[in-house]
């Protein structure tokens, strides 16, 4: 009994031991001191003077020199590209139409139902804007009506062109903002 005390007494001390030298308490060391304003004094070698006579220094004309040489070219300008003219133009018949107008196929009765609501949307639109007539507005009212007057625009062309679809989306677009414009007042 006594011997298996001495033996856990031993076990304990060197588990203690091996603790306080894996935490670096033991091993730690002060840090060395930085050195401030160290300052080398290091006295210059001076050669005793010589009384030596140097010689004058030889005339030279300068007129007698070559000018240097050029480098690089005279002008920094790149040339001039050469442009082919122009082919005639054909003239343009006034049938034609500048750009394709695609539209999706539309049932008479969604043809119907789009006049409608485009025109209802349309006088709603110009409606609020008659209410906006004689007010001061500020920079984002005067942008929130431009846009309307330019969706209203578009939605006319497209009614006169019989993309019903279009002007549907577009008058709509000019009545919601139209709304917006006189809900900011």
């Amino acid at each position: 009994m006594i011997g298996q005390k001495n033996t856990i007494k031993k076990w304990l001390a060197a588990v203690c031991a091996g603790a306080v030298w894996t935490s670096g308490c033991y091993t730690r060391r002060a840090p060395a001191k930085p050195v401030v304003n160290f300052v080398a004094v290091v006295h210059p070698l001076i050669p005793p003077a010589t009384d030596v006579a140097l010689e004058a220094p030889p005339d030279l004309e300068l007129g007698v020199l070559p000018s240097p040489p050029q480098i690089g070219p005279r002008h920094f300008l790149p040339p001039k590209p050469h442009v082919a003219a122009a082919p005639a133009q054909e003239p343009v018949a006034a049938d034609k139409h500048k750009e394709p107008t695609i539209a999706p196929e539309v049932a008479t009765e969604e043809v119907v139902q789009a006049k409608a609501e485009t025109e209802h949307n349309l006088e709603l639109a110009e409606k609020n804007m008659t209410l906006t007539q004689g007010r001061k507005l500020n920079a984002t009212q005067e942008d929130l009506a431009n846009k309307v007057r330019g969706f209203a625009d578009s939605a006319r062309d497209a009614m006169r062109s019989g993309d019903w679809v279009k002007a549907k989306i577009l008058s709509g677009k000019a009545e919601v903002l139209a709304e917006q414009l006189v809900a900011s007042f």
